[in-house]
């Protein structure tokens, strides 16, 4: 009897489940796949078009997250994208809310993250006549976007819907629907089907012909060095130990700074700007550079050689920035597991050592120029990351923002491989720290997520510290001051051109007051003593703050690999500069 009742209850429940997907908008449909999948936040600007939207959130686990402008909730979905890997969601209202979108998602977009983008739309029986705010966000998105739709009809809503989610993981990358009013506020045809599918992408497994050609030429090397990408996540003990068995120093993207502490012996440092002379010289001289999960766009700072071999989970990057004489389709960590089992141990470590005593010394130039005590009255920009760094916690977020301060940030921060670091490290755009780190942040309260700014890059998305404020989003942003854009003007000096100072320079506001104003906290450091009281009082307060870092304006960052055109390019530009200056 209980058996009976027991079935009939669940009879019952399925019925009114039914019953309730029957009588459920579409608008209803879209919030419950997204809830389903574990989405737990909407980053967006509420418009008209997006009530029936916002009306199906208001009714769910998910929280809708009010920014201050459309690109800051692009850019907090694709935060939480970098970070998880899981689905982060925006949405934009018609027209021009939308279009304030694209600028966001080129984040996910570059840097591979899933994010689904909802474009508000006018109801259909206003299209095709010019009506106010009329866009074509199809055509629009069409560039950032791996798949882009307009749900035209209330049968066609669950298939579109569940097809734009798989994209976006397939990818990864962004999908875009638009959305127009009147059909999401309708009666949804039919439930979502295959829900269980939308996830994220399996790993690759490379096939054992290819891990076993990989051995071979491994085994046929004297000198072996293995560059880590954003790809490697997941992969940290199998790429030691395959350090140990080559005696091979692991070398670093900058997405891939973050996989190891910075004091691991075998973690030698980045290539690039972002990187050392020691790396540099590392990669030229190697017999093999073996690159893991890495698409490292700076082909002047590869070797020309024809001695790379490289380990994608993406077959279309393979060979593609610089000669390659071996790609091997296949995720990192199973494809690394494989490779391990097929090397032979190597035991000469004359390159190895060699390498290590370069790495100190550049080290060390690196520890004297981030010292606070360098000059009585001045804070050097080195010594705000490094600062920065050693205050924050083992298991901090970092997210960098593009420019000068990118170079501070990233060459200065000692990581301690359980630090989480994003940016914008392909899309490479301004004024995006904040915004992503909105995001991060309102996954975990609880998490400390530290914002590295640029002072041009702050300012230009400065009212998404509101959002923070609104949202009791607890977010550290550190500026370092310098009134300028500052990689400008290295750029305009790398080949000779003196800086156009007009352009390049700017008054800023008292950042401190502005939080303040805000309703956040705000903490000023103009001189060397003031530094570390400032950062320490604005990461132990509760709530969204900011520290106001003024630091030496004409610092030059170091350069790994300078060619001596470059360093003539440099000398021009700055004899240009003085004789204008005396001129007038």
């Amino acid at each position: 009897m209980t058996t009976l009742i027991s079935l009939a209850d669940r009879r019952g429940t399925a019925s009114l489940c039914e019953e309730r997907q029957m009588s459920q908008t579409v608008s209803e449909l879209l919030v419950g796949v997204l809830e389903q999948i574990g989405v737990k936040q909407i980053f967006g600007l509420i418009g008209d078009s997006l009530n029936p939207i916002a009306d199906a959130v208001r009714r769910s686990k998910i929280e809708w997250i009010g920014v201050r402008h459309e690109e800051g909730a692009a850019l907090a979905a694709s935060g939480q994208a970098k970070l998880t890997g899981q689905l982060g969601v925006c949405a934009g209202t018609t027209g021009p809310g939308s279009t304030h979108l694209v600028a966001g998602l080129y984040e996910a977009s570059r840097d591979h993250a899933p994010v689904l983008a909802l474009s508000g739309d006018m109801p259909r029986q206003m299209h095709g006549n010019d009506f106010i705010q009329t866009t074509e966000p199809n055509l629009l998105f069409r560039d950032v976007s791996l798949y882009t739709e307009t749900i035209s009809s209330a049968a066609q809503a669950p298939a579109v819907i569940h097809q734009a989610v798989a994209a976006a993981y397939a990818g990864p990358g962004v999908a875009h629907l638009t959305l127009p009013q009147d059909v999401i506020s309708a009666k949804a045809v039919g439930a979502a089907s295959s829900v269980a599918t939308l996830k994220p992408r399996s790993e690759i497994t490379a096939n054992d012909a290819d891990v076993a050609e990989i051995a071979r030429k491994i085994d046929a090397a004297g000198s072996v060095v293995i560059m880590c990408g954003a790809g490697c996540r997941g992969s940290a003990d199998l790429l030691r130990a395959l350090s140990d068995r080559l005696k091979a120093p692991l070398v670093h993207s900058v997405r891939g700074k973050e996989l190891m502490a910075y004091d691991d012996p075998r973690w030698m440092g980045g290539l690039g700007m972002i990187g050392t002379k020691a790396v540099f010289n590392a990669v030229q001289h190697c017999d093999v550079l073996l690159m893991v999960g890495t698409d490292y766009p700076y082909s002047n700072f590869l070797p020309a050689k024809g001695t790379v071999i490289q380990i994608d989970e993406r077959a279309q990057v393979l060979g593609r920035r610089t000669p390659t004489v071996l790609g091997v389709t296949g995720s990192a960590r199973p494809t690394l597991k494989l490779l391990l089992d097929k090397v032979a141990p190597k035991t000469d470590t004359k390159f190895w050592d060699k390498m290590t005593r370069e790495r100190h010394k550049w080290d060390d130039m690196l520890d004297k120029q981030a010292d606070l005590t360098r000059s009585k009255d001045r804070i050097h920009p080195q010594a705000v990351a490094r600062a920065v760094s050693d205050l924050a916690r083992p298991d901090a977020t970092f997210v960098f923002d593009t420019g000068l301060n990118t170079l501070w940030s990233a060459n200065w921060i000692r990581q301690t491989g359980s630090q989480r670091i994003i940016g914008s490290f392909n899309n490479a755009a301004v004024g995006t720290a904040l915004g992503q780190a909105n995001g991060v942040q309102a996954l975990d309260h609880s998490r400390q997520v530290i914002a590295l700014c640029g002072d041009g890059g702050f300012n230009m998305l400065m009212g998404e510290f509101m959002t923070a404020v609104h949202h009791k989003l607890p977010v550290k942003v550190v500026i370092y001051n310098n009134s300028a854009l500052g990689l400008i003007t290295l750029e305009a000096e790398s080949v000779g051109i003196v800086p156009f100072r007009e352009a390049i320079e700017f008054p800023n506001p008292d950042f401190a007051a502005l939080a303040r104003a805000c309703g956040g906290h705000g903490f000023t450091a103009k001189e060397p003593g003031d530094l570390k009281v400032a950062l320490s009082e604005a990461f132990a307060v509760d709530g969204p703050a900011i520290v106001d870092a003024v630091v030496v304006a004409d610092e030059v960052p170091n350069m790994p690999h300078v060619e001596l055109e470059q360093i003539g390019h440099f000398a021009l530009a700055k004899i240009k500069e003085a004789v204008l200056a005396v001129t007038g």
